[in-house]
């Protein structure tokens, strides 16, 4: 399971915001076949169902609309233990770690993210990672 992208859950869930401009990059990063986790899965479903308000069958219905179109990583223990490493090595908040490991995991090169700093490079495990918010 290899590409070279990653998105973060923000970057699925402006596929089905009411902002046109961000939802257009959104789907433009799709069309990619980026790689996602089941961490993202788990997060847009979340915010779909509680803060978008969509009902239920809505929002796994644009859950299952994202992971038809990326290649998903799965988190395993070995990922958490990464997170965990990375969370404590760069100060990062588990989640945000959590989204690393399974991208560094993945050998993406590029993470796009609008909640983590534009342009930051980590290297963890000889594997390097540029965080990129396509929004900026």
């Amino acid at each position: 399971m290899n590409a070279d992208i990653f998105l973060d859950s923000n970057i699925c869930i402006y596929l089905f915001a009411n902002d046109a401009k961000k939802a257009e990059i959104a789907y433009t990063l799709m069309d990619r076949s980026p790689m996602i986790s089941t961490q993202v899965i788990v997060e847009a479903t979340n915010v779909f169902i509680k803060k978008l308000k969509f009902p239920k069958q809505t929002a796994f219905d644009s859950a299952m609309f994202i992971m038809n179109r990326a290649k998903v990583n799965v988190i395993t223990p070995n990922t958490l233990n990464n997170a965990f490493a990375l969370s404590l090595k760069n100060s990062f908040s588990f989640f945000d770690a959590l989204i690393l490991a399974s991208a560094l995991e993945s050998n993406c090169t590029i993470l796009y993210s609008e909640d983590l700093q534009h342009n930051q490079k980590i290297t963890f495990l000889k594997k390097h990672i540029t965080i990129i918010n396509p929004f900026i």
